[in-house]
This record gives structure tokens, sequence and C-alpha cells, in this order.
């Protein structure tokens, strides 16, 4: 079987045994049958949501290897896995999260499967134990899907396929997005701004973004991506400058991408105009919105969606987006760490280490 010559016998991985317990762990590289693979792994980026499964705060199963925005070469190939994925050895490979059986009830309504094995959410004690990003490889099962990226795109930059690929989903799919149509996104980490990314490839009309007066950073990098509005949420009247921003008619879609936060989910009801769209992305750790008046979505007509996860299609739509060079998406990366630091590249993408970060990887490598 074709593979990297320098393939050790076994790989480091970073195992979350407990809540905010990750270990320095070895697996053996598994043995390959025709129709899997091996990926070298060269850029993990991080989600927001490995925060909350680092905190015990969302998908609390030990012990698992986190990571579920894997970019990498593949090392090693079966032979109809090679036919089937369309790659050689040494090709450069962003890889979606999801792994279907494609048996379940879930699979083939074309929902998220129940029975899978996705990439960092998967316990070690299933075979071969490498099924996460915070490790040197990672086993590609062949129900993976993956997308091949020019060989000289820069792993980081790659590593953007997810966040992108969020924004898309959740900001132009999911509401169906029309071009000229006005959208707020509450929340400008790395996925409120690919949210703007996303709205303004898509042709929105105004944007306008809110974040923390800590994070002017990123209202900067807003502005920069497409923004034409951006307000301090602990210090603006959100809800008033967004209806002034519309003359009083409110936004067309509103996507909530904050974390933990529980007021902008009832803020998003109000600035949304009558027939218009919420867009609720932002888990909150199990916090209850306060004070919600349904009133709002029934005598509104407001249309509320639940987003969680990214498609298939969306994924398409990002990764073309990055190949066009349309914007200059690299200045989204703030921050590499090693495999060992991954604990603490975890804490600076939320802001515990008082890092600026927006867009943050764990490189095995480094």
């Amino acid at each position: 079987m074709p593979g990297f010559p320098d393939t050790p016998d076994a790989a480091r991985a970073m195992v979350l045994t407990g809540v905010r317990e990750l270990e320095m762990q070895s697996f053996p590289i598994p043995e390959l049958g025709p129709d899997d693979g091996l990926l070298r792994m060269e850029v993990c980026g991080i989600c927001g949501s490995d925060y909350e499964q680092f905190n015990g705060h969302f998908s609390a199963r030990f012990p698992v290897i986190p990571g579920h925005e894997p970019v990498g070469r593949i090392a090693a190939l079966g032979e109809r896995a090679r036919e089937r994925w369309d790659v050689e050895v040494g090709d450069l490979v962003s890889v979606e999260p999801g792994v279907r059986c494609g048996r379940c009830s879930q699979c083939l309504d074309g929902r998220q499967c129940s029975d899978g094995a996705g990439i960092g959410y998967t316990l070690t004690d299933r075979t071969p134990s490498l099924w996460g990003g915070y490790a040197e490889y990672l086993y590609l099962h062949r129900s993976t899907v993956m997308h091949r990226m020019p060989s000289d795109m820069p792993p980081r930059l790659a590593a953007l396929y997810n966040p992108l690929g969020a924004g898309f989903a959740w900001a132009v799919n999911a509401p169906n997005l029309q071009v000229g149509q006005s959208v707020v996104v509450l929340g400008s980490g790395q996925r409120g701004i690919c949210s703007i990314i996303a709205a303004r490839a898509a042709g929105a009309g105004t944007i306008i973004a809110t974040g923390l007066a800590r994070d002017e950073h990123k209202l900067a990098l807003a502005r920069e991506f497409g923004a034409d509005v951006t307000l301090v949420a602990d210090a603006d009247p959100v809800v008033e400058r967004v209806l002034e921003a519309t003359d009083g008619r409110g936004a067309d879609v509103v996507i909530d991408v904050t974390p933990y936060a529980t007021d902008p989910v009832s803020d998003a009801m109000k600035m949304a105009r009558r027939g218009g769209t919420v867009v609720l992305a932002g888990l909150k750790g199990g916090r209850r919105v306060p004070e919600f008046n349904s009133d709002d979505i029934v005598t509104r007509h407001l249309n509320v969606k639940g987003v969680f996860g990214v498609d298939h299609e969306s994924f398409v739509q990002a990764i073309e987006t990055i190949r066009s060079a349309r914007f200059p998406l690299e200045r989204l990366h703030t921050h590499a760490f090693a495999l060992e630091d991954a604990a603490t590249a975890i804490d600076t993408l939320a802001g515990e280490t008082g890092e600026p970060a927006v867009n943050v990887t764990i490189e095995p490598w480094l």
C-alpha cells in the first residue's frame, strides 16, 4: 500500500480524559484496508465548541481526542479509497468532521448521523482510536468526506474551511439570504466574522455586527471584511441602533453566534423585521434565556432556525471562496500552538488568557 516512507509505528495525541483534563498519549498507527486511509496532520483549527467540550458543557464523553477541523496530507491510502476520494499520497486535504454510518434513520433523512464516528467526538476505545485532530495522525474512515486543497496553499489558510463553512451555512443557506437583504451578526468571533464574509460574498446589503468593548480587534476585522456598522454590545443600545440603521424596519436576517450570552437571543427577536429570519447558532452552555417572550415570534411572523454544524454544500462554498483569494482570509489567523499546548490554545481562543485571538490552530509538528 503506498504511503509516506517515514510514517512511524505510533502517533501522539492529546486526549481529553475529563473536564479540563488533557494528557498526551500514544496510539498505534492502524493497519489499513483497501477502503480507508491515514492523514498526517498539519493543522487543526479550534472551534468555540472545543472550549465547551473541554469544560464539559457539550459532549462530555471521555476519553476522546478532540479536534474536528483537521487539515493534513494523505500519508497512506487503500486502493479503493484512492479511487473513491480521487487523491494521492502527499495531497493536502481538509476533512469534514461528520462520518456517516449510512444506515441509521438520521443518515437516511439527511440529518446528523447518530451512529457514525464523528471526528473529534469518538471515544478512543473505538478502534483504531485516532479519531480526532489533536494528534499527529488521523484515521480516515471509508465514509470520510474530504476536499483536496492546492498543494501550495498554507495549511493555516486551508483550515479556515470550517469556520467559513459555518458562515455560509448559518448566514446564507439557513436563512436563504437574498441579494440586497440586511443582515445583523451578533458576535464577532471567528464564526461571526466568517458569517460577515459569507453574507458579503452572497450579495447582502447592509451588514451590522456586534462585539464587546474588549474585542475591538475583532470589530476592526468585521469592518475590514464587510460590516457596514459595528456596535459595542456592552455600551451601545444595540436593538435601537439596528432599528435606526434599517430605517425602523428591522433586519431581514439576524444571526446569533455569541457563546454563553443569552440576552442576544431576546434582542434578535426585537431587531428582526416582521417576517424576518432569526438564526440561532451560539451555544449557551445550558443557560436559559430570561424573560423570553415567544409572542414576538408569533405576532411578528418571525422565522426562527436553530443550526448546528456545517452541511456539505456550505463546505464547498467556503473552499471555493478560499481558493478565489477574494478576501484576505489569512488576516483571521492569530495564534498557533504545539500539540502539547492544546489546553492553552483552547483557552486562548476563548479569551481566557487575555490574548486578542480570532483564529487559533494546533500544529503537531511545531
